[in-house]
């Protein structure tokens, strides 16, 4: 019998295997753009470390392994700003990048009052933007990553919770 995949708060001890699987998990969107300069790629072991003590990051277990993760964090206008989800590449297209959003919503709206959930895709990320309208998120406008790729932003109430994908 194989093992579950399970979802939980990260911890202070996940920080490398997350910042490992992003590196992973993101070429692949480095090379939709032609772009190996995107922001997940460059972001430092540190930075990481830093955003699972401040922010609210969840990761999906595959026994000791960490095979997802999402991070989160409240902004001054009230809206939770969702980002760098990734889902191992083996695993993914099995509802695990839906659950990891579930619970970052959950505890963006129960634990830090978000009233509203907001994330980015890259244009061409179409499995990404597919993932998002299915669990509720709306377009509600573009932006310009830092890195030059263009954005589309989304967004959903914070009433509506990831259902299932």
């Amino acid at each position: 019998m194989g093992m579950s995949v399970t979802i939980s708060a990260a911890t202070e001890q996940d920080a490398e295997q997350i910042f490992r699987l992003q590196y992973l998990c993101f070429q692949s969107e480095a090379a939709l753009y032609g772009n190996y300069r995107i922001a997940p790629l460059f972001q430092s072991l540190d930075s990481v470390r830093a955003e699972v003590a401040a922010d609210c990051v969840f990761v999906a277990r595959l026994g000791e392994e960490v095979v997802g993760s999402v991070r989160g964090h409240v902004t001054e206008d009230g809206a939770a700003a969702i980002g760098k989800l990734c889902v191992h590449p083996r695993l993914q297209g099995h509802g695990i990048g839906a659950r990891l959003l579930r619970a970052a919503e959950a505890a963006l709206a129960e634990q830090r009052g978000a009233k509203r959930f907001r994330l980015e895709a890259g244009h061409r990320s179409e499995g990404n933007l597919r993932l998002y309208r299915k669990v509720g998120y709306a377009t509600v406008g573009t932006a310009q990553g830092a890195d030059g790729v263009p954005m589309i932003v989304l967004e959903k109430e914070a009433g509506a919770f990831a259902t299932t994908a």
